[in-house]
């Protein structure tokens, strides 16, 4: 049993034309939070976002969109824990990963940045790297010179309705994270996941 979240971030860029590229998963992810267990968003300045507020599974769960840019989603995310005195391990952040294919979500706690940048500003905001993290598949353009561009640019839609697929998935599995059950929940992802039946290894680290 992990330690139960109270605190889920969603990563993304807040200008409107950046709305469906696959940045922005992140973000997905937090809205349909929100819709699925009655949260509202709404802007904070002090914390440099918007944030929301629902119970998940008889959990109370603060929902956070950082709205200063993927680049520095640290200090919204800083000024949140520091303001409710959370620790890293409270914490659960959903982004999109490019070494996983549409489609696939896998959780983790702990960890590098692996070259993304929200979690690249983060890590040194919070003093810590051990929170968790959903990884929101969606494909590398398989040229690292190409990433950029790559993930600022929404998916074809059969891509979209994978990740969408996804997102869904890992939706009906979040009162098991809030909770801390993370080692079931990690089996279960991997088990129903595409990946899985294309003979993907296992990371649930």
């Amino acid at each position: 049993m992990s330690t139960p979240i109270r605190l889920l971030v969603g990563l993304g860029n807040p200008d409107p034309r950046d709305a469906r590229t696959r940045h922005n998963a992140g973000f997905w992810f937090a809205d349909a939070v929100a819709a699925r267990w009655g949260g509202s968003f709404r802007s904070q300045s002090g914390f440099f976002g918007e944030v929301a507020d629902c119970q998940v599974g008889g959990h109370r769960l603060r929902l956070l969109k950082p709205m200063t840019y993927m680049n520095n989603s640290g200090r919204s995310v800083a000024a949140v824990v520091n303001f409710y005195k959370l620790e890293a391990e409270d914490i659960l952040i959903a982004h999109d990963e490019i070494d996983l294919p549409p489609g696939t979500v896998r959780l983790k706690r702990g960890g590098g940045h692996g070259g993304h940048n929200g979690l690249r500003d983060i890590i040194p905001q919070l003093g810590s790297s051990d929170f968790a993290r959903l990884r929101i598949g969606v494909g590398h353009p398989g040229n690292k010179n190409a990433v950029v561009g790559y993930v600022l640019r929404p998916a074809p839609a059969e891509e979209q309705a994978a990740i969408d697929e996804a997102l869904a998935l890992a939706l009906d599995h979040l009162p098991d994270m809030i909770a801390g059950r993370f080692s079931e929940v990690m089996n279960s992802l991997h088990r129903k996941s595409p990946a899985a039946e294309s003979g993907e290894s296992p990371d649930a680290s």
